[in-house]
């Protein structure tokens, strides 16, 4: 739709100020080689297991870094009494118990005020019976439960066809690499030194001892989770046959499954969960120097500061870096976009172009061309993080950067569109992963055992390919995009958000590249800008938490006002060309009376999201570049009086 306004050059004006005290910051962040990475944090999981790690091998106790450790760890404890999954989210049983375990085993006593409300909480949710899966094969290594209470996933499963209903080739990118060192433990059942002997008997109602299996999670169907636990009653006296030498060929396969994958300093799969399974799988196998590589990855993970420590979950330079210019070359500055061009001039050598990865299983012979999130990860790029780079490039070429990227461009939009799914979508590692069955297995009570295409991802594709000049009537791969991207839309107008927290994201995202595609004024744009519209705060922010990831979810669930949550609200409504409504106005007022005197936002709660319902994430990175691009974008649109906004996102 066309809009007539009035610009207002002092609205334009408040907004550049703000803008300005944002860019000077993000530029102070920037690193000396030119890439920005900012703290990447989870719930209290990580941290606990990383303790838990440290104590399983035995290893010398480092006390102040424990002791950092459990000043976040009570820090983080919700009132209900245990700890959640995300800023003032509901209690967690799997988060309680671990945490609760790492408290213990740094030295906190059981009697202690903020472990007995703990205890009692745990408790009064039934006890740390309840816990998922991966939890139990934590308490499972530490002798706590039998390892009955574990489904049976035997690792000859690394030796199965391509064509069996469950192959490694069928689940996502990070289950393989969190699974395949995980079936070597299960199949020799190593136990922990854990020199101090402590045990968390406490948590459990009956005796710990004679645990059984789990039950089904609440997204599993009774059907499927019904026949995968009697193929798992099957399996498990089943095991105890297999012949020696096909164990032995098996152990082989995900030994090496593993080492192939290892990644030096990054570590497996660049993520924490793959990287401590990688440790203790090398450990039990007596490869002392793999195990010392793998070991390093994960000390690499740690935020050590003067009170308190954690462990990130992973580290996010490259996604950090393409967000930050692309933010930075919204400011438009000379010496913003001077920086943007440094930062571009880091990602280069960065692509991933000798490694066929996992993905080249469903793509033979496509040639690589993709970033990965993390520094190294050459096994696992993204579509995601490909497509923002590839939009900040092309961008930066227009505004003068020449050539450098050209090549780096056409090889990863490329890559982007021979990853693209058959139902038109682009999911974040792979091609057609869409085995939903899979997510009924006991082991999956997690649910995100697969890796299918979603809308945030599919939209970033569709805005890069758009913003590098394809159309609609050429068809191919945009036009694929963008049908998938039109009948993914929501009742309520919204578009769900994988990645990002949750309807505002996705919603967002789709937006941007509805724009791009040309979709200026359709119905579909005008549906969900007015979903937005509906869901302002009345401080004139947007917010969302994780509750919207609910399996009953009816609509949108109010929550406080985000700083990143805000800007993806306004530039989605930018995008659909209402930069003169009042709405967006009130918008941009929250953002300049939030801003911080250091020209950041504050933003405690969580705005990103690593597995819905199970895992989240707080980017400290979001509040600082998203709120300055939307800053950067209303300024530069009231001031030139134009509603239409340019480029992929």
């Amino acid at each position: 739709m066309t809009l007539v306004y009035q610009p207002k050059p002092e609205s334009a004006d408040d907004a550049g100020r703000a803008a300005a005290a944002a860019t000077r910051a993000l530029l102070s962040r920037q690193q000396a080689d030119g890439h920005w990475v900012f703290e990447l944090e989870a719930d209290a999981t990580i941290p606990a297991e990383y303790v838990l790690l440290r104590h399983y091998r035995g290893e010398p106790v480092e006390a102040e870094l424990e002791r950092k450790i459990a000043v976040y760890l009570r820090r983080i404890q919700g009132a209900h009494g245990g700890w959640p999954l995300y800023h003032l989210g509901d209690f967690d049983i799997s988060a309680s118990v671990k945490a609760y375990f790492a408290l213990k085993m740094i030295g906190d006593s059981p009697q202690a005020a903020h472990m007995a409300r703990a205890r009692e909480a745990i408790l009064a949710h039934g006890g740390a019976v309840n816990s998922n899966v991966f939890t139990r094969v934590l308490l499972s290594l530490y002798g706590v439960l039998p390892w009955r209470s574990v489904p049976e996933m035997p690792v000859e499963i690394t030796l199965l066809p391509r064509w069996f209903p469950f192959h490694l080739t069928k689940v996502a990118s990070w289950a393989r690499t969190v699974l395949v060192p995980l079936l070597v433990l299960q199949a020799l059942k190593p136990k922990a030194k854990n020199p101090r002997g402590v045990a968390i008997d406490e948590l459990f109602v009956g005796d710990p001892r004679k645990t059984g299996a789990a039950r089904k999670a609440p997204h599993q169907s009774w059907l499927w989770f019904s026949l995968f636990a009697g193929i798992d009653a099957v399996l498990r006296p089943g095991v105890r046959v297999i012949p020696k030498r096909m164990r032995a060929r098996a152990i082989a396969r995900a030994v090496a499954f593993v080492s192939e994958r290892l990644n030096g300093q990054d570590g497996l799969g660049a993520i924490f969960p793959a990287m401590a399974n990688s440790v203790l799988m090398y450990d039990v196998l007596g490869d002392a120097r793999s195990a010392a590589i793998a070991r390093d990855s994960v000390e690499r993970l740690l935020v050590v500061k003067d009170d308190e420590a954690y462990c990130q979950p992973c580290v996010s330079p490259v996604w950090d870096t393409a967000l930050a210019c692309q933010a930075l070359l919204e400011s438009g500055t000379p010496e913003a976009i001077a920086a943007a061009g440094r930062g571009l001039d880091w990602l280069l050598p960065r692509q991933v172009l000798e490694v066929a990865g996992d993905w080249s299983v469903k793509r033979p012979g496509v040639a690589p061309g993709g970033w990965a999130f993390q520094y190294a990860n050459p096994h696992y790029p993204d579509l995601d993080d490909t497509a923002v780079a590839v939009m900040a490039m092309d961008r930066a070429r227009r505004l003068g950067a020449g050539s450098r990227y050209d090549w780096s461009i056409t090889r990863a939009a490329q890559w982007v569109r021979d990853l693209q799914s058959s139902n038109g979508g682009w999911a974040a590692f792979d091609v057609d992963n869409t085995y939903h069955y899979l997510n009924n297995i006991p082991f999956a009570d997690h649910g995100a055992l697969i890796d299918p295409p979603t809308e945030d991802v599919a939209a970033r594709c569709v805005s890069m390919l758009a913003q590098l000049g394809e159309r609609l009537e050429e068809g191919g791969p945009l036009k694929r995009g963008l049908h998938y991207l039109l009948g993914t839309q929501t009742k309520d107008g919204s578009w769900y958000g994988r990645w990002g927290l949750n309807y505002i994201y996705g919603t967002w995202s789709v937006l941007c590249a509805l724009n791009a595609c040309g979709m200026q004024g359709s119905a579909e744009m005008r549906k969900a800008a007015d979903w937005l519209l509906a869901i302002q705060n009345a401080d004139g922010g947007w917010g969302e938490d994780g509750s919207s990831y609910a399996l009953d979810y009816r609509g949108h669930r109010p929550a406080a006002s985000t700083a990143s949550q805000t800007a993806w609200a306004l530039l989605g409504l930018m995008a659909a060309g209402e930069v003169g409504h009042p709405a967006v106005a009130r918008g941009i007022a929250y953002l300049r009376e939030t801003q911080g005197e250091n020209g950041f936002w504050r933003e405690e709660r969580y705005t990103a999201t690593g597995f819905p319902r199970v895992f989240y994430l707080r980017y400290h990175g979001y509040r600082k570049y998203f709120p300055l691009w939307a800053l950067a974008r209303y300024r530069a649109l009231r001031a030139s009086g134009s509603s239409a906004v340019s480029g992929g996102m």
